[in-house]
This record gives structure tokens, sequence and C-alpha cells, in this order.
């Protein structure tokens, strides 16, 4: 029975039990459903706390930003006036310039007026003045004709003749004058740099020749020269290029040739066979072509013997060989290669004096002349060849121009074409450089004295010092001082005009007075 009683009162009590956990677990929820609502209306409440403490700081910050905009527009507004009334201030003040101005215009307008009647009355006083002074001037000029008798064009001319005889007068007096100041200056500098030049520099002179003599040990040697119905001397003028003279004179024999080098050769292999004894063609040939390698030689290490002793760098090898062949040339019976070399000294003297660069100087003085080593094998002058061999061979262009310029085949327009013109000059016209033949020495004298007695006024001429210098003597009677000045620079000018000489012509002009009377 009590298992039948538990059996029943099982499921009762677990009915009450689950009852019970139901209550329990409800009541448990509903604690926690106070507890999360006091939670909420908490949170509530301080979201709203929060809520109004920041709208109260939105409120300030607001008012804040609204004042602070109401202060910068007012100080802004402010501004504004401030300009506003500045400009005012500029406005009124330029409207009260402008009145002034306006003013000033207005009276100015009324000056001008009245400036323009008042020419307009000097005007019309002037042409009636005018009219007058033609009518005077005409009453005038026929008395001082009637006066005078003389006409207005001839008064006209006489007059002229007056002012250019004033004029030429005051003219000679101002060149006077210039070339005094001129020479004062430029003289002493002048002299000290070609004095220098040449002080440091004086070369020996070789003899102009065409022909050469080479000495024989005796008459019979002419005979062996000439050979067998004249084998020998036929092989030699064949080989050799050059004439033989055999005359008369005693022990020797002449080589003639234009060209100074086979004339070389000729002789050496002339001296050579002469001192070997054996004479025949065929050894003429031998000997000839031998001595040309070594003539051919010397003229390359001549060329740059040249070269070195100037300190002459980077020429071609082909302007060392014509500067070589410059030694056997010679001008005015000046050797060629002693006077480049002679330029070259004096070239780099005066450059050095000057303060330019002395290397380019002798450099240009050593090749101006590097033309006459082809004159005879190319037409045209040596300054044109010269030129054109210098461009060839890779030379500066201001060498070629200062080549091409040193006889003025075109106008010098640099310190170097000027410095190997008057070193050029310099080189040739010392004493004893030169000389020429007696035919154009006399004629260059007498074309001298003719073009000096060409001028008006001119009692006699005298070239003297071998054409250096022109004497004029001067009709006193017909001329005057200021004369004398002008008529010593027109002579110059003509002379520079007509004739073609080395250096340089001095021209003075000679006037004097002389006042002769006998006692008795």
């Amino acid at each position: 029975m009590s298992a039948t009683l538990l059996y029943f009162l099982l499921p009762v009590v677990a009915l009450a039990g689950a009852a019970a956990g139901y209550l329990a677990a409800k009541q448990q929820a509903r604690s926690r459903l106070q507890s999360v609502q006091s939670l909420s209306r908490k949170i509530l409440e301080e979201a709203r706390l929060e809520a109004e403490h920041q709208k109260k700081d939105a409120l300030l910050q607001a008012k804040d930003q609204i004042l602070q905009m109401k202060t910068d527009f007012e100080t802004e507004i402010r501004e504004h006036r401030n300009e506003m009334l500045q400009q005012e201030k500029r406005l009124a003040l330029r409207d009260e310039s402008l009145t002034k101005r306006a003013e000033v215009l207005e009276q100015r307008e009324i000056d001008c007026a009245r400036r323009e009647q008042s020419l307009l009355d000097r005007e019309r006083n002037i042409s009636d003045a005018k009219a007058s002074y033609d009518k005077l001037l005409k009453e005038g000029r026929e008395q001082l004709e009637q006066i005078a008798q003389m006409n207005q064009e001839e008064g006209r001319a006489y007059l002229l003749n007056s002012l250019e005889n004033d004029i030429r007068h005051e003219g000679a007096r101002l060149i006077r004058r210039l070339e005094q100041e001129t020479k004062e200056q430029a003289a002493k500098k002048v002299q000290e740099i070609l004095g220098l030049a040449c002080k440091r520099y004086a070369g020996d002179y070789a003899v102009e020749r065409t022909v050469s003599v080479v000495s024989l040990p005796n008459d019979e040697m002419k005979g062996r020269i000439i050979g067998r119905e004249g084998r020998n001397i036929r092989a030699i003028e064949a080989a050799a290029g050059v004439d033989l003279i055999i005359d008369d004179t005693p022990e020797a024999v002449v080589v003639s040739s234009f060209n100074p080098i086979r004339r070389e050769i000729a002789r050496l292999s002339l001296e050579r066979l002469i001192g070997d004894g054996r004479i025949h063609p065929a050894r003429i040939e031998e000997v000839v072509k031998k001595v040309a390698l070594e003539v051919d030689a010397s003229i390359k290490e001549a060329g740059e013997q040249a070269v070195f002793d100037l300190g002459v760098h980077g020429i071609h090898p082909e302007l060392i060989k014509l500067i070589g062949r410059l030694r056997y040339r010679s001008s005015y019976s000046q050797n060629v290669w002693q006077h480049s070399m002679e330029v070259a000294y004096l070239c780099g003297i005066m450059a050095g004096e000057l303060g330019i660069n002395p290397k380019q100087a002798r450099r240009v003085g050593l090749l101006h002349d590097i033309g006459k080593a082809m004159d005879h094998e190319i037409e045209g002058s040596h300054a044109v060849i010269g030129a054109e061999l210098a461009k060839r061979y890779g030379e500066k262009p201001h060498i070629v121009h200062a080549i091409h310029a040193h006889h003025e085949e075109i106008t010098p327009d640099g310190i170097l074409d000027v410095l190997v013109q008057a070193a050029d000059a310099l080189s040739g016209a010392r004493p004893g450089a030169r000389r020429e033949m007696l035919e154009s020495y006399v004629k260059r004298l007498e074309e001298l004295e003719n073009i000096a007695t060409s001028f008006d006024g001119v009692a006699n001429a005298f070239a003297i010092q071998a054409g250096r210098e022109v004497r004029i003597m001067l009709e006193a009677e017909k001329t005057n001082d200021g004369q004398a000045v002008w008529l010593s620079r027109e002579v110059a000018r003509k002379i520079e005009q007509d004739m073609t000489y080395p250096g340089q012509i001095r021209v003075t002009v000679i006037r004097e007075t002389r006042a002769v009377e006998y006692a008795k």
C-alpha cells in the first residue's frame, strides 16, 4: 500500500515541485524586470541630464560664436566705413586738383592766344622789315658793285678764294697741333718698342743670286766636266735641271738656274764629282740623285730647326718642308728663310711689349712669306698663295688672314695683321737687308721727285738717303707756313697711293725767306 501511495504521490509531488519552481522563476523574473526597469530609468535620467548639459554648452558656444561674428562684422563695417571716408577724401582732393588744373589750362589757353596774337604781329613786322632789308640790301649791293667795280659772282669768287685760303691755313695749323700732340703721346712708346725689337734681333743677310760658282782644282777639270762630245755636261744639265757655263774664268764653273734648290743640288753634285774624280753620265746621275735626297733632308731639317728655335709647335709637316725650302729662296737679295725668322722674332718681341700672345705672333711671322716657296710653281702673289697653303694645312683663320693681309691684298682688321706688316717692313727696311737693281732704284727716286714737284708752289724737290727721304723746297712768295704743313701731308698721301716701297719715306718741306742786299 505504501508503494501504491507512493506511486500516486510522486506525480503530485512532482507537480507541486514544478509549480513551486515556476513560481520561483516567475518571482525571479519579476525581480529582474524591476531591476532592469530601474536601471533603464536611471540611464534615461542620466541621458536626459547629459543632453540638457550638452544643450546648455551648445547654446553657450552658439552665443559666443554669434557674439564673435557680431564683433567681426562691426569691425569690418567700421574698416569699410573708414576706407570709404578715405576714398571720399582722396576724391575730394582729386576733384580740387582737377579744378585747379582746369583753371591753369584755361589761363594757359588765354596766354597762348595772347602769344599767338603777338607772334602774328611780330611776323607781320618781320615781313615788313625783311622787305625793307631786301630793298636796302639791293641798294647796298648796287652801291658796292659801283664802288668795287665788281659784280656779285666775281665778289663771291673772291670771298670763296679768301675763305679757302683762310680755312687751309687754319686747317694746317690744326693739323700741326694735332700731329704734335699725337707725336708727344705716341712717339716715345713707339720708339721704345721698335728700338727694343730692332736691338734684340739683327740677323745677317744673304745675297740674292741666280748663279753659283764652283771652284776647280785646275783648268784641266773643265775638259773632264765637258766630257767627250759634251756628254758629261749634258748629263749634268739634264739630271740637275741647270745650265753650266764654262768660259775663260780660271779654275771656275758657273751653275745658272732660277730655281735655287736645283742650283744647290747641281753645285754640291759638281763638288762631289770633282772630289771623287769619276765623272761619267752614270756616276753623274747617281750623285745627283743622292745629293737631291740629302738636300731634301736638309730642307726638312731647316724647317724643323726654325720651328724649334721659335718655339712654334703643331705646324703641319708639309708647311715645315716649305719653310725649309725658303732657305734657298731670296728676295731683293735678302734670304727669305732668315727674313721669316727675323720677322717672327720681331713679331714676338713687339707682341710681348703690347701684352698679346707672342707665340701666335711668331707663328704668323714665320709663315707670312710661305707662299714664296711655291710662287715659281703657282700663279698669284705670294701672300695669296701663302694664305691658301696655310688654310689647306689647318692653320687658324686669324693666322690665314694675317698672312693674306701682310701686303694689303685684303684689308687688315686685327692686331696680328698690323704686327706682321710692321715686322716685315722693319726686316726689309733696315740698312743692308736688301739690295735693288740700279734701274728700279733710279726709277723710284725719279718718281719721288716727280710726285713732289707736281704740286703748286714747289721750287725744287730732292730724293735723298737712298730714297728714304724727299726734301721739298717751296717758293716763299707764293706759299705760307700753313701751306707747308698741308703740302707735306698731301705729298705723303700721294706717295702712299702711287708708289710701292719697303719701309717708310720721310717728307720734309722747307720754306724760307732770304733777303739779299749788297753794300757798295
